[in-house]
């Protein structure tokens, strides 16, 4: 069974889905939707059979298209989504799945009326060494804390300095350190240990209208989680989840590499389990997997999932004033 895809983003993050879903066998890229014929074409030739399409619905209403992955503007995710789904086809879609919560219940809502599988594309819920997170946990006895940063100075953060808005901070687009970066922490809490019964946040917001960095304090019943993340500084790290007996210790939650557990009595347990594809190509590999199996939900990047993450990121934002055109 071969899916045939096509692809709403013409940038450097779908080349990088093509590259590793051409890894699978069960991969094609059929087409490829840009606003502009000159950018489809540029991107296209570097893929040998893909048509171009200007016109989304035209992309979406082809019979050479199974299933369709969006890597556009944040702010622009759940319109062409749900325009796709609307026409059959099943969609991943690009991390964060929308500009909000509102936004993410109507894609889902399209989905399930369409019969469509809908998924969002978290590539480090899939990655082999999360598998191990999960299935290790209990040796840490009772979890206490959940913590996890993603700081990563942005390239496009010097143009800023210099007086240059570009898409990533630029509140039209949905954009900032949380939707980029932060989200990358809070959905493999969500995965492991359900949405939070609280969320205080804190940020620092850029006079473009984004936060630039920020921190999350939340609530479990039993233990909390503290997440930071930054678009305007680095760190380097690891996360960590603590529990009485033992801490586990991840490289880098974002793209988990390297898993230990360091126990209370000095003893450490290494984990790490080899990556063999680059990180994207198990994301594709669950959803073509999904399709071939008739399923229309992921169990680990699943609607709840989504939603829960969506949730907490808008009550965080709206804690420190990030708010979208999208929200209104």
């Amino acid at each position: 069974m071969t899916i045939r895809f096509g692809v709403v983003g013409t940038n450097w993050i779908t080349d990088r889905f093509i590259q590793a879903g051409l890894e699978n066998e069960e991969f094609i890229l059929t087409a490829v939707y840009s606003r502009t014929e000159e950018k489809g074409r540029a991107f296209a030739a570097k893929y040998a059979g893909a048509a171009i399409y200007t016109d989304l619905e035209t992309m979406a209403s082809s019979a050479d298209v199974d299933a369709v992955y969006i890597a556009s503007p944040n702010s622009m995710h759940a319109e062409q989504a749900i325009v796709c789904m609307n026409y059959g086809k099943h969609v991943l879609v690009e991390k964060p799945a929308a500009s909000n919560s509102r936004e993410l219940k109507k894609m889902i809502e399209a989905a399930e009326r369409n019969g469509v599988l809908l998924m969002e594309a978290m590539k480090s819920t899939f990655a082999p060494n999360f598998d191990v997170i999960r299935d290790n946990l209990y040796k840490l006895g009772q979890v206490r804390r959940y913590f996890a940063g993603y700081c990563q100075y942005s390239s496009r953060y010097d143009a800023y300095r210099q007086g240059t808005v570009l898409n990533a901070f630029n509140p039209e687009y949905s954009n900032g350190s949380l939707m980029d970066l932060g989200i990358y922490c809070l959905y493999p809490m969500v995965v492991l240990f359900g949405k939070p019964e609280m969320v205080k946040a804190t940020g620092v917001m850029l006079a473009s209208g984004v936060d630039g960095e920020g921190s999350i304090v939340m609530k479990y019943p039993e233990m909390d989680a503290v997440v930071m993340y930054s678009k305007i500084t680095d760190s380097y790290l690891p996360a960590e989840i603590q529990g009485e007996n033992a801490t586990m210790v991840i490289d880098k939650i974002n793209q988990p590499y390297q898993v230990k557990i360091h126990y209370r009595d000095g003893a450490v347990e290494e984990l790490t389990l080899p990556q063999v594809y680059e990180s994207m190509y198990y994301e594709t590999k669950e959803f073509i997997t999904l399709l071939k199996n008739g399923e229309r939900e992921s169990r680990v990047n699943s609607h709840a999932n989504s939603l829960a993450v969506a949730e907490v990121m808008e009550d965080a934002r709206f804690q420190i004033g990030l708010r979208y055109p999208a929200d209104l």
